[in-house]
C-alpha cells in the first residue's frame, strides 16, 4: 500500500495524526511506515524532514515504490493512531530556499536558455547551469528574482494528465514517465519537482546570490533565501561592523579604507624587512670568530634567522645554530656550517631536541620542542 502524501496536499501542514502500518528494527534504527504522512522524504535535491512520530525522533525519511519509511530512534505500536510533528522551522527554511531556486532557474532559462543541471541544498544552495553568466547578468537575475517576491505570485503544484503534460513546456533534469508533479511559479517558471514549496512567492523573503564560479563548462551559483539569507546577512553585517570600527571608517566606506590600510601595511612590511636586514648584518658583524659552536637566540623571522646563521657559519670551525621562539611554544631553528655535513648530523640533532626538519649539508631548518637550556646543553657537549 502506497503512503498518502499529505505534504503534496498541504505543504504547510506541520502536525497530523496517522495510523502505524509497520514498525521494523533495522540495525540501530526503527523503520516506521504510516498510512499517511506530512514528512517529506529526501528527493529533488532537498533533504528529508525530521521531527517526531509520537515520542520517536525521526532522523531520516525515504521513499521506495510509493511507500514512505521514517527512520526513528525508537519503535511505536503497530495499528496505533499516533500524533506526528515535523520540524517546521527546518522545513519552512528549506521551502524558502527551494522555491527561490525555482524562481532563479526559471529566470535564467527564460533570459539565457541555460538549464539547471545540478542542485544541492547544504550550508548554502548551489545551482549548476550549463552556460556561463557574467556578474552583470547575475545582478539582473537577482533583481528580477526579488521582484517576483514583491509581486507575491502563486506557486501551483499539480499532477497533469498525459495530454496536458505533453502540451506543457516545463523544465526537468530527469526523463519522467508517470506521476509527474509540476510546480508552476506564475509568470516565472514551470518545472517538474516532488518537493513541498511555499504557496506564494512573498513567503520566500530575500533571494540573495552569494557567489558564482565556473563549473564543468558552465556556472555554479551559490544562493540563500528567506530566513537563511537574513541570518547570513546578520553575520556579514557584524563582520563588516567590526572591520569598519577597527579602520575608523563608515561601513559603506570600509572597502576603500581597507585598501588604504593594506597599502600602508605592505609599505611598512617592506621598511621593517629592510631594517631587519640591516640589523641582521650588524648582529652578524658583531659575532666573534671561534672554534666552538655558535648558539643564537633571536626573536626574528625565519628569513633573517637563516641569514644570521649563514653569516655566523663563516666565523666558526663548527656550526652556527639560531633559534626563535620560547620554551612554552617551542622554537623554530636554522643551523648552518661550512665544515660539518649537517644533513648527516640532522637526525641526531632532531632526535636530541625533539624536532622536525631537514635541509642540505650546509643548512638545515625546522622546529624543536626543547627548552632553551636543553638546546644550550646539547650544543655545548656535541
Amino acid at each position: 500500500m502506497k503512503t498518502e502524501k499529505l505534504y503534496d496536499k498541504d505543504s504547510h501542514l506541520s502536525e497530523f495524526t496517522a495510523k502505524v502500518v509497520e514498525c521494523l528494527k533495522k540495525e540501530e534504527k526503527y523503520v516506521i511506515t504510516l498510512d499517511r504522512t506530512a514528512f517529506f522524504p529526501e528527493g529533488g535535491g532537498q533533504a528529508a524532514d525530521t521531527g517526531f512520530i509520537g515520542s520517536a525522533r525521526v532522523s531520516d525519511v525515504q521513499i521506495n515504490n510509493g511507500v514512505i519509511n521514517h527512520f526513528c530512534d525508537k519503535g511505536v505500536e503497530i495499528g496505533a493512531d499516533v500524533f506526528c510533528k515535523i520540524d517546521w522551522k527546518q522545513r519552512f527554511r528549506r521551502m524558502q530556499n527551494h522555491s527561490g531556486e525555482h524562481i532563479i532557474s526559471g529566470i535564467v532559462y527564460k533570459l539565457y536558455g541555460y538549464d539547471n543541471v545540478g542542485f544541492h541544498m547544504g550550508e548554502d544552495i548551489t545551482i549548476d547551469f550549463n552556460g556561463e553568466l557574467s556578474k552583470a547578468q547575475l545582478a539582473k537575475i537577482e533583481t528580477l528574482a526579488n521582484e517576483a517576491v514583491y509581486k507575491n505570485v502563486n506557486f501551483i503544484c499539480t499532477y497533469p494528465d498525459k495530454n496536458t503534460l505533453n502540451s506543457l513546456n516545463y523544465r526537468s533534469k530527469l526523463e519522467l514517465t508517470e506521476d509527474i508533479r509540476i510546480v508552476t511559479v506564475e509568470g516565472y517558471d514551470v518545472c517538474a519537482c516532488c518537493a513541498p514549496h511555499v504557496n506564494k512567492s512573498g513567503e520566500i523573503g530575500i533571494i540573495k546570490i552569494l557567489d558564482s564560479n565556473r563549473h564543468r563548462g558552465g556556472m555554479r551559483v551559490h544562493i540563500l533565501c528567506g530566513a537563511d539569507a537574513l541570518e547570513d546577512y546578520g553575520k556579514k553585517y557584524e563582520n563588516l561592523y567590526s572591520i569598519a570600527t577597527e579602520l575608523c571608517a563608515k561601513q559603506n566606506e570600509a572597502s576603500e579604507a581597507f585598501k588604504k590600510y593594506s597599502t600602508e601595511h605592505v609599505e611598512l612590511k617592506m621598511k621593517i624587512a629592510a631594517l631587519q636586514k640591516e640589523l641582521t648584518a650588524l648582529k652578524a658583524a658583531e659575532l666573534k670568530s671561534t672554534d666552538e659552536n655558535i648558539i643564537l637566540f633571536e626573536n626574528v623571522e625565519m628569513n633573517e634567522l637563516r641569514r644570521l646563521v649563514l653569516e655566523g657559519a663563516k666565523k666558526t670551525e663548527r656550526l652556527c645554530a639560531g633559534f626563535s621562539g620560547d620554551d612554552s611554544t617551542g622554537y623554530r631553528f636554522a643551523i648552518a656550517s661550512r665544515k660539518i655535513d649537517l644533513k648527516a648530523r640532522s637526525k641526531d640533532i632532531l632526535s636530541a631536541l625533539n624536532g622536525k626538519g631537514g635541509g642540505s649539508a650546509e643548512l638545515i631548518q625546522g622546529n624543536v620542542a626543547a627548552t632553551r637550556q636543553r638546546i644550550i646543553d646539547y650544543f655545548e657537549n656535541n
